[in-house]
């Protein structure tokens, strides 16, 4: 019997409370101009910092620690790929193991690091992994060969030139 009417006074007060507070006027969640700042930073990842670059100068990429067009151009070659991490301040890209549906007894993972600020041919590092499914249903590594690494790094480059002739329009 007390228990009910202890919680039939609970249950009034937090009643009353909640009464309470219905006359209370609140500041729209906007008092601080948060959307404007998000619409001037619009096409921007992490706010401020713009991945293509740093408008005339390719250098001042705008608070990334590495070049925007090798970034983007990173991330474009391995699209296929399921991300693991990405830090645009450290130049690292980690992507999960992967599969290819034409050889699901193989499987790969791939390390991207992006070396400077500048678009150079050795601004761009890959390393590729790759294991094979054994007869117990394990997985043991398997080499690749620097091929693989290289060819990755070239499509690499190619997209981050692609990508910087078409911001310079030309």
């Amino acid at each position: 019997m007390r228990a009910k009417h202890a919680l039939r006074i609970a249950a009034t007060v937090l009643l009353v409370s909640l009464t309470a507070c219905e006359g209370l006027q609140s500041e729209g969640a906007d008092a601080d101009g948060f959307e404007e700042k998000e619409r001037k930073q619009s096409g921007k990842l992490f706010g401020d910092i713009n991945l293509l670059g740093g408008g005339s100068d390719e250098q001042t990429n705008s608070g990334i620690g590495v070049n925007g067009f090798l970034w983007r151009a990173s991330l474009d070659t391995l699209s296929f790929l399921p991300l693991s991490s990405a830090d645009p301040f450290g130049g690292v890209i980690i992507t999960d193991w992967y599969a290819p549906p034409e050889s699901p007894e193989e499987r790969f993972k791939v390390t991207v690091f992006i070396l400077g600020r500048e678009l150079r041919s050795d601004g761009v590092r890959v390393s590729v992994f790759r294991q094979k499914r054994d007869a117990g249903a394990g997985w043991l590594d398997a080499n690749t060969g620097q091929s693989t690494s290289t060819s990755l790094e070239n499509a690499i480059l190619t997209r981050a030139r692609e990508l910087r002739i078409s911001q310079s329009g030309g």
